[in-house]
């Protein structure tokens, strides 16, 4: 067996039902308690949440704002803004439009504030809706603007002959249709096995790779562990590999000509998508012209042996 490396941060202890720390989009899995938050954390909140929650929140806020400050019309009194309906819905409703209209800065100038009260009212409200919308403005440029990698991995494992020897490999491709400028990846391989005193424990083991850095990437990147005498996977026959409660936490870095720097992305495979005795089915061809044709749908293709 090759000699253990060091704990890369996922921790030694293993259970049963234990989750995979690292999610298939390289998401962290891991539940933090007595966590201390602060006001500054709101922005990497913030730019990091999906664009549906994202949007979700803003709507929900905004809604939320003007409830409130339509409640507050109402309460100073419905007629300091427009003339009284006669019955709650119609006058909070008016209360709640003008609110949306003071807080966007609209101000259609049908309903406008007459008292004093009002007036500081809408005041207030009018400055509150330049901050936010200030804010929802530089979250907007943040989420665009920040450099993120869009790398496809294939939905499987394989494990098949190579060489004289076996190989995992699984592929990964770029979404985006720039070249991966000097991509480089690292792969660790975490497998929960039984100590000498007959406990499981969890060793991690970096792999050797094939290529572990390319000059740069056009098309996909099929990534080979070959099982020698070094690999930790040598002692393991095909199905004791199969059934392994194993992981491989995968990152990968390159510079990406979008942002003009360099990205990274996390991501993991569980041994339960490993595929034997099967090849990888090729992504890419050429047309009559000549043109390289990448089809994006074939990367976890594949066909038996």
């Amino acid at each position: 067996m090759a000699r253990k490396t060091r704990d890369p941060g996922f921790g030694y202890q293993s259970k049963q039902n234990a989750k995979d720390i690292i999610n298939d989009d390289g998401s962290s899995n891991v539940v933090h308690l007595n966590r201390k938050r602060s006001i500054n954390d709101l922005y990497a909140y913030f730019v990091d949440i999906s664009w549906w929650h994202f949007f979700l929140l803003i709507i929900f806020t905004y809604t939320l704002i003007n409830i409130i400050f339509g409640l507050i019309y109402v309460s100073i009194g419905i007629e300091q803004i427009t003339k009284p309906k006669g019955t709650f819905l119609e006058d909070f409703l008016n209360g709640f439009f003008f609110s949306a209209q003071t807080l966007t800065t609209v101000g259609y100038g049908g309903i406008a504030p007459k008292g004093i009260t009002a007036n500081f009212v809408a005041a207030f409200e009018a400055m509150i809706g330049l901050l936010s919308f200030s804010f929802i403005t530089g979250l907007l440029y943040g989420r665009f603007s920040k450099p993120k990698a869009k790398i496809k991995f294939s939905d499987n494992l394989i494990l098949r002959k190579f060489k004289k020897e076996r190989a995992i490999m699984f592929r990964l491709m770029n979404k985006r249709k720039t070249v991966m400028i000097e991509p480089e990846i690292k792969v660790t391989l975490s497998i929960s096995e039984k100590d000498k005193k007959g406990a499981y424990t969890r060793n991690f083991y970096a792999l050797k790779l094939e290529r572990e850095k390319i000059m740069y990437l056009p098309t996909i990147w099929t990534v080979v562990h070959e099982i020698d005498e070094k690999s930790p996977l040598y002692d393991y026959s095909d199905d004791k590999i199969e059934n392994l409660d194993a992981f491989l936490y995968i990152l990968i870095s390159y510079h990406e000509e979008s942002f003009a720097q360099k990205v990274y992305q996390i991501y993991s495979y569980d041994f339960d998508k490993l595929e034997t005795n099967v090849k990888y089915v090729p992504a890419a061809s050429f047309d009559e012209d000549g043109f390289t044709i990448l089809d994006h749908e074939s990367l976890s293709k594949v066909e038996t042996m």
